[in-house]
């Protein structure tokens, strides 16, 4: 039985401790199999431990010795754990693993990660009272707006979106919380709006529509269709005319980066092959633990998100006839359908506040 991690980097999986692999990249039979979630209560560990329990569960069909989900800061950690050897599997958004990947946007380095699995996308928009007179992205000017957890990553897809409408951070009073404190700011003033984010139905922004009268500050489309031209990661995606009790017409949001699991560039391509077979074959099994996982389809799965996807997965996804889809990046309708899926679970704060707590 799979031991997830308590606080921070701890914990063990069945079998042992939470080493890591003989080799530092996962895949000898013998090997400890780390994954790196996010801060425990959000979706992003829910799932990445549910994942764990499917692995662990087959791990004498592998040779494995363990498997352990590990409670960590997100996104931005788990890329140096997976540099450093210390996990074989980490969570992550994939809008900062394109990013990481490419070493822009504040990295050092260029990350050599790949992609095993685009699982659930993250739609986002700023989010203000309706009598806050912001009525575009670009009237965030001078205004005290929440850019997310402190140390969460927000900023690399808050400051495209910015750069777009013809902003920067500078322009505005930026301020850090979590989703649920800043739904407790806007309602008591103390900010005019914030950028929040999850499936179609994000219980922050139910929150927060069912205490206040709440305006989603709308992308300019043609901003938006550059967004989605500019960055792999970036996708369409509509939220319909009434999931939130003042929203009377259909929103033409953002996916401002799915979440997906990535693996070192040099990890070995049978172990990759069989925790992408393990998972997909289990998938309903992990979906119960979390409704997003229910966005883990066959057209989904196998989405592009501007991290090139591991030859291991490549070869499991060619064998099962869902490789290659080739609409799987352009369909402007996947991300919608897929966040729809899990849009009536409330279970956590949202999609948002699983990797942002210290992604």
């Amino acid at each position: 039985m799979l031991v997830a991690a308590g606080c921070g980097r701890g914990g063990s999986g069945a079998g042992g401790d939470s080493s890591g692999s003989d080799n530092g990249n996962g895949g000898t039979s013998n090997s400890f199999v780390s994954i790196g979630t996010a801060p425990q209560g959000g979706v992003f560990y829910t799932v990445g431990a549910a994942v764990g329990d499917v692995l662990a569960q087959h791990r004498a069909d592998t040779g494995w010795r363990g498997v352990t989900a590990e409670s960590t800061g997100g996104t931005l950690e788990n890329l140096r754990l997976l540099d450093s050897g210390d996990i074989q599997i980490g969570m992550a958004n994939s809008t900062i693993t394109y990013f990481a990947v490419k070493g822009e946007g504040g990295f050092e380095k260029s990350h050599d990660v790949k992609s095993v699995m685009t699982l659930f996308p993250l739609i986002a928009t700023f989010v203000t009272k309706e009598d806050s007179g912001i009525r575009t992205i670009e009237d965030l000017k001078d205004k005290r707006v929440v850019v997310g957890p402190e140390g969460a990553g927000f900023e690399y897809f808050i400051r495209p979106i910015l750069e777009a409408h013809g902003l920067t951070y500078h322009d505005f009073e930026g301020r850090t919380a979590n989703m649920a404190q800043s739904v407790g700011f806007l309602q008591d003033g103390s900010v005019d709006a914030t950028f929040i984010g999850g499936g179609l139905k994000a219980p922050a922004i139910t929150n927060a529509d069912s205490t206040m009268d709440i305006f989603l500050v709308p992308y300019g489309e043609e901003q938006r269709q550059k967004l989605v031209e500019n960055l792999p990661s970036f996708s369409k995606a509509t939220i319909p005319a009434g999931t939130y009790r003042t929203h009377t017409e259909a929103f033409e949001g953002l996916n401002v980066g799915s979440a997906h699991l990535i693996v070192r560039g040099d990890a070995d391509e049978d172990f990759v092959y069989s925790i992408t077979k393990i998972i997909w074959e289990n998938r309903a099994t992990i979906a119960e633990k979390h409704a997003a996982a229910r966005a883990i389809s066959e057209k989904n799965v196998v989405r592009e998100t501007g991290t090139a996807f591991h030859p291991g997965a490549v070869r499991y996804y060619s064998e099962a006839g869902i490789w290659p889809v080739a609409d799987a990046a352009s369909d402007d309708n996947a991300d919608s359908e897929a966040a729809a899926d899990e849009s009536d679970d409330q279970s956590s704060d949202n999609a948002v506040k699983a990797d942002g707590q210290g992604s």
